[in-house]
């Protein structure tokens, strides 16, 4: 088992160390600065542009506001050029969408340059920190005694974390306005639509004989919750990720579907064969560089073409595999539509019907957005797939 890395830097005369409580393949810093009330938001700026981490030992809220400053300094519109090239995005496919992605990673290095020291119980030694002992314990265990470093970032995302699950998302599909938690490093259901077409599919014959369902890749398991409450009378939900099965878990056991679902921790398909197998894989062939983020980018379309590729032979007689997909990456110029069809054509699959909708959320509509043409044409398609028919 490979040790957790250490942060290591200097103060008072002293070298001192902490966990690296980071998500993984995150860069540990060139060098840790000691920084208070007394630095400039442009001197952080700078130090952070050059890889330095600067571990916070000022008043908290006054972190909190220099990492405000560092997104205004990192978000400030850049001058245009006064004659144009041609467009990346006209030359050559998907670079717009990188170019986004490199510009992403460029922000989440800066605005993740704020570090804060947590204590062996998950307690912070700063003026007007708050308590964060419950946020943390949820997102990384109980506490060990062993201090801990982490961005002021990632902190921010295990408090709102804490917020999401003690709160939940209102799924409409779900009915009777039941709730989903999503736990810390699992993706929120927030965008229904998809949901809402499980929802809204025609029920499989098959069902009616061979009652049971697979839902592939479950994360939080609302799509396993809305199979069971259709009429499943067993699901059998998989991940390979132990703190989505924790969070599918407790969601099911909130709703009472316990007894309905079975979790098991598998790449893919579970043994067997189903009358309805389940598959919402991440939507966008790129790589993804946290924990979060292997919901939405799944580099060289793996799980997708697994999906694919084994879904005919763990399909009962008569049964359907729906995999719901955004065919945004095919705006980006990620995929095309013609390689999505080979691959199910490839994989012995005809398609026996397709559900739409489009997305409501904010993005979508925000013409600022560098990838705003992509989203506002952006459909989310339920793909009602069956083996081919063998030739006459």
């Amino acid at each position: 088992m490979n040790a957790q890395p250490e942060l290591v830097w200097t103060e008072e005369n002293e070298v001192r160390s902490a966990l690296w409580r980071m998500d993984k393949g995150a860069v540990l810093p060139k060098k840790v600065v000691l920084a208070d009330d007394t630095l400039s938001a442009d001197s952080a700026f700078r130090l952070a542009c050059e890889g330095h981490g600067l571990l916070w030992r000022g008043d908290f809220q006054n972190a909190r506001q220099l990492l405000q400053a560092l997104a205004r300094r990192i978000d400030k519109p850049k001058k245009v050029r006064a004659k144009k090239a041609v467009e990346p995005s006209e030359a050559v496919p998907g670079a717009a969408f990188h170019a986004h992605r490199q510009a992403q990673a460029q922000r989440s290095r800066v605005l993740g340059s704020v570090l804060i020291e947590l204590d062996g119980d998950y307690g912070i030694a700063l003026r007007r920190a708050p308590d964060v002992r419950q946020a943390c314990t949820q997102a990384f265990g109980p506490a060990n005694g062993q201090t801990s470093v982490l961005s002021l970032r990632s902190l921010q995302g295990a408090i709102g974390a804490f917020e999401w699950r003690k709160n939940g998302v209102e799924v409409p599909a779900l009915g009777e306005n039941l709730r989903i938690h999503p736990h810390y490093g699992v993706f929120s259901p927030v965008r229904g639509e998809y949901v809402a077409l499980v929802q809204q599919a025609p029920w499989p014959a098959a069902m009616s004989a061979h009652s049971v369902a697979f839902d592939i890749g479950t994360g939080t398991g609302v799509l396993a919750a809305v199979l069971a409450r259709r009429g499943a009378a067993q699901v059998v939900a998989t991940d390979l990720a132990e703190r989505a099965l924790a969070c599918a878990r407790d969601n099911l056991q909130r709703l009472g579907l316990q007894n309905q679902v079975q979790l098991l921790q598998t790449d893919l398909f579970p043994p067997g064969q189903a009358a309805l197998i389940v598959c919402n894989p991440p939507w966008l062939p790129a790589r993804p560089t946290s924990v979060l983020e292997q919901a939405v980018y799944d580099e060289g379309s793996q799980m997708l073409k697994g999906f694919l590729s084994g879904l005919s032979e763990h399909l009962c007689p008569g049964g359907e595999g729906w995999l719901i997909l955004s065919d945004l990456a095919e705006h980006l110029g990620l995929r095309t539509r013609e390689a999505l069809m080979g691959w199910m054509a490839d994989a012995g699959l005809q398609v026996l019907g397709r559900l739409d909708v489009r997305p409501v959320h904010a993005k979508s509509a925000d013409a600022t957005d560098p990838l705003h043409a992509a989203r506002a044409a952006e459909i989310t398609s339920l793909w009602r797939l069956g083996r081919s028919e063998p030739n006459a």
